[in-house]
């Protein structure tokens, strides 16, 4: 149906409750007699289950799921074997390394990374204290920019 097409009379008239016998609608105004229903108000929310313990309370929580952990990435220090100088999130952003939807990145040296990275310059990166040894030992620098 569209506004164009409407004819006198096809709107439905609204029902007015509670004016009178005559109308079909008057004395409880269609809210039946007495109870918690009839009254002003008087209708609960609809997880009540009538006293019992409501289903929403009764199942436990779990979880948690961090936003910042959807936009985080932690790369292992062995996956920068293959780079030398400057080395930013946009780098590896361009290499495939982590995904377009990453702002930050946090590299780690793992237990198994045994060799010694090339030198890097690290900007704007969070660097585990196991890999900041290692770059620092290899004669690289972090440099940590202030967005």
């Amino acid at each position: 149906m569209r506004l164009n097409t409407l004819q006198p009379g096809d709107r439905q008239k609204r029902k007015r409750i509670g004016r009178g016998m005559g109308s079909g609608t008057g004395k409880t105004a269609g809210k039946g007699h007495k109870g918690q229903r009839a009254r002003s108000g008087g209708r609960r929310d609809g997880s009540f289950e009538g006293g019992q313990m409501p289903l929403h309370r009764r199942v436990p929580k779990r979880g948690f799921r961090s936003r910042m952990a959807r936009e985080t990435m932690n790369v292992r220090l062995s996956a920068l074997s293959g780079y030398e100088g400057d080395i930013s999130a946009e780098t590896l952003k361009k290499d495939g390394i982590i995904n377009k939807n990453i702002k930050r990145v946090r590299l780690f040296r793992s237990a198994k990374d045994q060799t010694s990275p090339k030198i890097l310059n690290v900007v704007d990166m969070s660097v585990s204290k196991g890999a900041r040894a290692a770059i620092e030992a290899a004669g690289g620098a972090i440099a940590t920019i202030k967005k």
